[in-house]
């Protein structure tokens, strides 16, 4: 695998001539709508995952519950199979008002909008099933807007703008994950201090973070529809929807298994960030039964959080572009599975401000640079600009298995080995991803991917 020109962001013959070039990219509009939908992709990840289930524990939800509600990511690991209805078909009035990608993107964000209104509606003591129902539609509706972007991001950049909408989109997605769990944690203690309950605290907190999706609802209305969506359109004009619809899915999934070692990559795929997501799910419990305070992890995730998360999105991308792909994945695969001993080390410490901002710094940090080397692998494999959405859907859906399925029993770990132990174990469960990365490599895999952008 030959990596990218290490002066070219986007790979050999793109390298802008000057930093203001650099940053004049990033300026772009194109690059900066790519960046709000991605604020509007990374916002309701966490209001179904880390930050409900502080608001679960903080109402009295055992463990083993918390664990199992990793099971309502689902939508994370099935959307595939709903991509090729979002690539084909159409959405009645908004199709038409507003484009193909365009009008899929703003039905997609006011079904999540009611979505998490729904979700502010219930209450984790008393009725455990309708906050899972509440938490499964929120999962729903954003993988759906996923699956959108992601085609919208794709088509809309030409090439020499790609690399500078990437880094946008990765580091907005991460600020609307840092927005959706400090930031609501924040507005939920607000709440409180006025005085209401904490059950009606917690629900204005879930409505403001609803009121939050419009930014992307506003970026959709601005933005206009990509040309390759327009000419696709066109091009289909003729077809009947079930065939649109029977293209897109057989096409992506047979190119894809056509491959060598397509079964291997996949499971790669589903295995790499399962050392974060193991983890990730215990995390907010964890600080909490340490002893800090709902303030205490906001603050720090908010603050040294967010300066580890963008620091470690350019660290991420200067590694991908100064090493090949299969050891920017090395690279990647390692840090962020050392850097759960930081909070085996924090279980030891006790409740030590610094202590627990040494460790979330170390989380964001290496998980930010994880991240975006393996959405770079994840692009390479996407080889087929016909089936690209779908594709794309498909590898993001696997990836999600291990925040979802795997990880649902960590709340049975942590309760079994104690809380320094559990993190020692989810360091370890890199392991079977790292011997796929060697066998992958061994086997030639990354050097038939060619040259990557990031």
């Amino acid at each position: 695998m030959t990596a990218p020109d290490a002066t070219s962001p986007a790979g050999p013959g793109t390298a802008p001539t000057s930093w203001r070039d650099s940053l004049s990219v990033y300026l772009q509009p194109r690059v900066l709508i790519v960046l709000f939908l991605g604020f509007s992709s990374g916002l309701p990840l966490a209001l179904s995952g880390s930050t409900l289930l502080v608001w679960m524990r903080e109402s009295g939800v055992d463990l083993k519950t918390i664990g199992l509600f990793a099971l309502v990511g689902t939508p994370y690991t099935l959307k595939f199979l709903w991509a090729p209805l979002v690539d084909a078909m159409h959405v009645p009035l908004f199709t038409r008002a507003f484009g193909r990608r365009r009008g899929w993107l703003l039905f997609s964000q006011l079904l999540l909008i009611a979505a998490i209104l729904l979700l502010a509606l219930t209450d984790p003591a008393r009725s455990p099933f309708y906050v899972a129902l509440g938490a499964l539609l929120v999962a729903t509706a954003s993988s759906t807007q996923d699956i959108v972007v992601d085609a919208f991001r794709v088509e809309s950049l030409p090439e020499s703008e790609q690399a500078a909408g990437m880094a946008s989109y990765v580091a907005a997605y991460r600020i609307g994950m840092l927005v959706s769990t400090a930031g609501a944690l924040f507005i939920v203690s607000g709440f409180e201090s006025t005085g209401i309950t904490r059950t009606s605290a917690w629900m204005w907190g879930y409505v403001v973070m609803a009121a939050m999706v419009l930014i992307g609802t506003v970026t959709a209305l601005v933005a206009t529809e990509p040309e390759q969506s327009v000419r696709a359109e066109a091009a289909t004009q003729t077809q009947t929807a079930f065939a649109r619809v029977l293209h897109a899915a057989i096409g992506a999934f047979s190119e894809f298994l056509t491959r060598k070692d397509a079964l291997a990559a996949l499971a790669f795929v589903v295995l790499f960030k399962f050392t974060d997501a193991f983890s990730g799910t215990m995390t907010a419990p964890f600080v909490i039964d340490l002893g800090f305070s709902r303030n205490d992890y906001a603050a720090i995730v908010k603050g040294v959080g967010l300066a580890a998360t963008l620091i470690g999105g350019f660290a991420g991308g200067f590694v991908a572009r100064r090493y090949s792909l299969a050891s920017s994945l090395w690279i990647g695969g390692v840090v962020q599975a050392l850097a759960n001993l930081s909070f085996s080390w924090l279980a030891f410490i006790g409740t030590s401000q610094w202590a627990l901002a040494f460790a979330i710094t170390c989380e964001n940090f290496t998980s930010a640079i994880g991240t975006v080397i393996f959405v770079a692998y994840l692009s390479a494999l996407c080889q087929n600009p016909l089936h690209t959405a779908t594709q794309y859907a498909l590898l993001t859906a696997l990836a999600a298995v291990g925040r979802t399925y795997l990880s649902s029993g960590a709340g049975f770990v942590a309760d079994t080995t104690g809380w320094p132990l559990f993190f020692v174990i989810c360091m370890l469960v890199a392991i079977p991803s790292l011997v796929l990365l060697a066998w992958l490599q061994k086997r030639g895999h990354f050097e038939q991917l060619g040259p990557v952008r990031v």
